[in-house]
């Protein structure tokens, strides 16, 4: 069975030379869109849930003001 082996740490990094930035710039991306991919749902829920709080304290406080004026 193959097995790729680097011998430091620095050889993995540098990953063959030519291609290094391409390689590394995929690996970048593909964290930046799982990583948002994670995030985007909560931050929606969230915004959403802010937005009917808001929504009900302002009918709450409509309703108080219509009562107080009868």
């Amino acid at each position: 069975m193959f097995a790729l082996q680097f011998s430091s740490l620095s050889e993995f990094l540098h990953m063959g030379g030519v291609y290094t930035f391409h390689i590394w710039a995929v690996y970048l991306l593909f964290a930046v869109f799982i990583s948002y991919n994670l995030l985007q749902p909560k931050m929606v829920r969230r915004h959403f849930l802010r937005e009917q709080k808001r929504r009900a304290a302002r009918d709450e406080e409509l309703a108080s003001k219509t009562n107080t004026q009868k």
